[in-house]
Parts: structure tokens; C-alpha cells; sequence
């Protein structure tokens, strides 16, 4: 960035990019029909010219790091490249049909749906796919909804869901919203599901298990079958948490190792976009058994075309119309060019990039042998290392979680980076580990903002084009 663009407030207490080009004029408010209560005198409104506007937001784009910028190692978050044609085709005048329209008229879209709904449980090993829930998250409650009205309609009341530790928060989110007790299950020491611990959690009020596999330290949890055999003989379900399903993508199906239900993460697994706080895309598959409590509507095929129907006992609708349909668009499109052997492909290379990072970077990483993603540890604070990568123009990994890992850094390079962005990646690793404690306590140094209190940020935040101090 142009650091003289740059201004500290006048208590030198907040830096301020682009601080100088906050210049403001007043606007007078000449008479108005409207009341004198709801109208002003005046109006302070930006006074820029259009390329001082125009590289105001070059400049911002500039003092951005995304993933076109380079990769984003983000462990269990996912943060993969996204492909250029998967855009395009998004943006095909077709695309763009009223959600309104009668079935006759969009037969091409429904067809899409109905393809994808059927890609999605081929992948998965399920019997039937909804496409309604908008997120990853929103793909879990939608998912503990179905299970809730599995078992209610088969007069159970069951109160509990089971948690791993290590699991994703919005797991615990998810069965807490859907009004279930959350019961946490402890790791064994090789970082993986305790079985004995688990006989003992599960009983009559156990509605379901929670689980990831590959888990939050990339391992695989050897003992999937007998996991799923003792929540199964307690009455309860197994339910995947997709987040980690690009590391078996192609090679491995949840439905063959016992899960129930699960969501698909399709900005992890498929390279739609991050959500982000949307739009973002979380369809659910489930087991034959499952199939009449689903979202509606839902698509199938007839001998004249394709057409929307409510599952028997479906739990309503999650979402407007059909879910996020330009996300799935794009889902769709980077399943379809890539097919088969091209998923097979692609978790193949997740897996031999994270072991190939791994092994290039003096950290101890604890938990192995791991798939996608790794956690290492810093071995002193793992946030200071991470700001002082940002020094060496890289984005670090996820940082202080899972807790199993004492100051962790989780990693997760994805299968699109190449030999060389690993390489650079993994140097930006090492010469923060050989920093000396100043160097990490004063970083980050090199970057348009520096340390910054996030808790306050993020519970009172200021957001304006103003200066802060006005």
C-alpha cells in the first residue's frame, strides 16, 4: 500500500489506512415536503473524485490477502482456490430464471437439481439428497431436524446428541439449537474416538453421534465400523459432519462406513466460494431410512421431465426456493468437469500436499499418520507466530485449536497449491520458528494494520468512511 495514504488519529491510539482520503463536503438540504422532524440542515458526504474513488478501492483490494493473493493454509476452515469456470457458468443468462417460474419453464434448471442431488448421494453412499440448507452449519441443524423427526415419529423422545471434544463448535451449536442436550465425549490418547468412553455415553436418550472423519487432527478414525455399531445398538444415529470429506473424496463414501446423515461442505469439498456470512451452500444426504423427513421440495425424475415433490413426512423448508442456486451451480459444474477420476484426483493431492508440507517445516506435529490436514506446535504462543508469518507475506494456519495440541497450528494447504507455494509456505513457517521472542511480541510489522483488539472489534465494532475520532 502507499503508507502516506496512512494517518494515525489524533490520540495516536488507532492507526487509520487510507485515513487522507477521508475528506468530506457539506451538503446543503434545501426545503423538503417532508416534516422538519425527519429532515437536516446539512449532509457531510464523501469529496472525492472518481479516480481518487477508483484507486481507493484498488488500494483496499491491494491491502487484502485472499486466496488469488496466495494460499490461505486455514486448518478444518478450507480455504480453497476457487475456479474461474465454475463463475462463468454461474453467470450464463440461463442461470438467472425467476424462482417463480412453473416447472415447465425451467426444466433445464430442475434437471441440474436433480443431477446434483444424485452426484451428491453417489459420493456420499446416500439414498437421498436435499440442496435447501444454505451453509455448512445450516446443513448440520437441517440434519439434526431430520434425526429428531426420525425418531419422534417413531415415538422416541430422546434428549442427547454426543459431541467429540475436538468436534467443530457449530456441532455443539447444532444440537443445542435443536433443543438436545449435548453430552462430550473425551479423545482416546492416539487423538481418536474412545470407544469404551463412547459405551459408556450412549444410552436410550442418545438421538445421535456427531462425528468427522478424517477428525480435526487429520486422522482417521480406524474404529468408523464399531463406532457406528454401538451407536446404532443404542437406537441413535451417526451423523457426518462433511467438513473434512475432501480427504476421501472419491475413494471412500460416510454411507459405507455407517453414517445416517450428513451435510456437504461445498465450498471445502467442491470450490464454491466461502461463505462468509453467505451465500454459501450445505445440502444433506441421508439413508433410505431418513428420506421421508427431508426439506421440501424436493426433485425427481418422471417419464416426461422433472418435477418437485414434498417427501411424506418432511420436516418443511429450511430455505427459500431452491437453497442458493448459484452456489450450486458452480457445486455442480466442478463435479461435472472434473467427474471420477478428477475427485479421486483431487483428494489424492490434498493429502500428499499436507504430508509434503509437513514434512518440509520444523514443528512437532504430534498426531500422525494424517490426511488433508495436520496440527502442529508452536511451541511457544501460536498466534504470535502466526502475525509474525504475516510478515513473511503468507497467511498462517489456524491457530490454538484443537486443544489436544499445545499451541496448535492447524494446517490445511488444500490440493491446489503447487510444489513451489508450498515450498514458500513452509520457509515463511521456519523463519518465524527461528525468530527470537521481540521479533513475534512486535509482530506483525509489515502489514497495513497491526495488532488489534478483536474482542473489541468484534463486539463493538466501528465501521465508517469518516475518520474515527469524528
Amino acid at each position: 500500500m502507499n503508507y502516506d495514504q496512512a494517518r494515525w488519529t489524533e490520540d495516536d491510539d488507532r492507526y487509520e489506512p487510507l485515513l487522507a482520503e477521508k475528506r468530506s463536503t457539506e451538503v446543503a438540504v434545501e426545503d423538503s415536503p417532508l416534516p422538519d422532524d425527519l429532515t437536516r440542515d446539512g449532509l457531510d458526504l464523501p469529496d472525492l473524485a472518481e479516480p481518487e474513488l477508483a484507486r481507493h478501492y484498488t488500494r483496499l483490494s491491494q491491502m487484502s490477502y485472499g486466496v488469488e493473493s496466495g494460499p490461505i493454509p486455514l486448518g478444518s476452515c478450507t480455504m480453497k482456490y476457487n475456479p474461474g469456470f465454475t463463475e462463468d457458468v454461474a453467470a450464463l443468462p440461463g442461470a438467472g430464471t425467476h424462482p417463480d417460474r412453473s416447472e415447465g419453464t425451467v426444466q433445464g434448471n430442475l434437471e441440474l437439481r436433480y443431477r446434483l442431488q444424485e452426484y451428491l448421494a453417489a459420493i456420499g453412499g446416500m439414498e437421498s439428497v436435499t440442496l435447501q440448507p444454505p451453509a455448512g452449519a445450516a446443513g448440520e441443524f437441517t440434519g439434526i431436524l431430520v434425526a429428531k423427526a426420525y425418531h419422534e415419529h417413531h415415538g422416541e423422545e430422546r434428549s442427547e446428541i454426543i459431541v467429540p471434544e475436538s468436534a467443530h463448535g457449530t456441532n455443539f451449536a447444532s444440537a443445542a439449537l435443536a433443543g438436545y442436550d449435548v453430552v462430550e465425549l473425551p479423545s482416546a490418547e492416539d487423538g481418536r474416538v474412545d470407544v469404551e468412553a463412547l459405551r459408556a455415553a450412549v444410552g436410550e436418550d442418545t438421538a445421535a453421534l456427531m462425528l468427522t472423519n478424517p477428525n480435526t487432527l487429520g486422522l482417521f478414525e480406524r474404529d468408523i465400523e464399531e463406532v457406528a455399531e454401538v451407536v446404532h445398538e443404542a437406537g441413535g444415529l451417526l451423523y457426518y459432519d462433511g467438513a473434512n470429506l475432501n480427504a476421501l473424496l472419491g475413494r471412500a463414501r460416510p454411507g459405507d462406513m455407517g453414517f445416517d446423515v450428513m451435510h456437504y461442505n461445498v465450498h471445502k469439498t467442491f470450490a464454491t466460494p466461502h461463505g462468509g456470512g453467505g451465500p454459501g451452500a450445505g445440502p444433506v444426504g441421508v439413508v433410505e431410512e431418513l428420506a421421508p423427513f427431508l426439506p421440501t421440495p424436493q426433485v425427481r425424475k418422471t417419464d416426461s421431465g422433472y418435477e418437485t415433490v414434498e417427501p411424506e413426512r418432511t420436516v418443511g423448508k429450511v430455505h427459500g426456493f431452491a437453497g442458493n442456486w448459484l452456489v450450486l451451480i458452480k457445486t455442480y459444474a466442478y463435479i461435472a468437469r472434473l467427474g471420477d477420476a478428477g475427485l479421486a484426483d483431487a483428494s489424492a493431492k490434498a493429502v500428499l500436499n499436507a504430508n509434503y508440507l509437513a514434512s518440509r517445516i520444523d514443528y512437532e506435529i504430534p498426531f500422525s499418520p494424517f490426511h488433508h490436514e495436520f496440527v502442529a506446535s508452536a511451541g511457544r504462543d501460536a498466534a504470535d507466530v502466526a502475525r509474525r508469518m504475516l510478515d513473511y507475506g503468507v497467511h498462517p494456519p489456524t491457530t490454538k485449536w484443537p486443544e489436544a495440541v499445545d499451541e496448535a497450528l492447524m494446517t490445511e494447504p488444500t490440493e491446489a497449491e503447487t510444489r513451489d507455494s508450498l515450498d514458500h509456505l513452509a520457509r515463511a513457517f521456519d523463519q518465524a520458528a527461528a525468530d527470537d521472542d521481540d521479533a513475534l511480541e512486535a509482530a506483525p510489522e509489515r502489514t497495513a494494520a497491526r495488532r488489534i483488539d478483536q474482542a473489541s472489534a468484534a463486539r463493538s465494532p466501528r465501521l465508517s468512511w469518516q475518520a474515527l475520532d469524528e
